[in-house]
């Protein structure tokens, strides 16, 4: 089994679980993570970030819809992440996208970049119950 097949089984379980027991070890110490909201390295940031999210949000699930291996160092997951908002009147949220994945040369993954396929604003307006709109990809 190649590594970007061995790195991908890891990430395959992590989803399953998210976001408790996270295999941060798959992750290089100086690691770029990016997503709509967030552009920063290091995997201390990377598990400070999901610390966040396990401590203020509610019923989390990470869904994968698929997983694609890109060559040797790449692959890239297709997702939808789901949850409650902390606030009085509990809104269910979802975000689905996709991400790649980059790997070095020892198999650990060196670039995170997550991808939405709606706006900021669409899920901000789902704190007031309208649902996102589709990208024009998904239509």
């Amino acid at each position: 089994m190649s590594q970007v097949q061995t790195v991908g089984d890891r990430i395959r379980q992590d989803y399953a679980c998210f976001p408790q027991n996270q295999s941060y070890d798959l992750y290089a110490e100086d690691v770029y993570f990016e997503d709509p909201l967030n552009r920063f390295q290091g995997v201390k940031r990377y598990r400070d970030m999901i610390a966040f999210i396990q401590r203020w949000f509610q019923n989390l699930t990470l869904e994968l819809h698929r997983l694609d291996l890109q060559g040797e160092q790449a692959f890239q997951t297709h997702w939808t992440l789901s949850w409650i908002a902390p606030f009085p009147w509990k809104p269910a949220m979802a975000i689905s996208g996709w991400t790649d994945y980059r790997l070095n040369e020892q198999g650990q993954i060196v670039a995170h970049i997550d991808h939405w396929h709606c706006s900021r604003w669409a899920v901000v307006m789902q704190l007031f119950g309208q649902s996102p709109e589709p990208s024009p990809d998904q239509r």
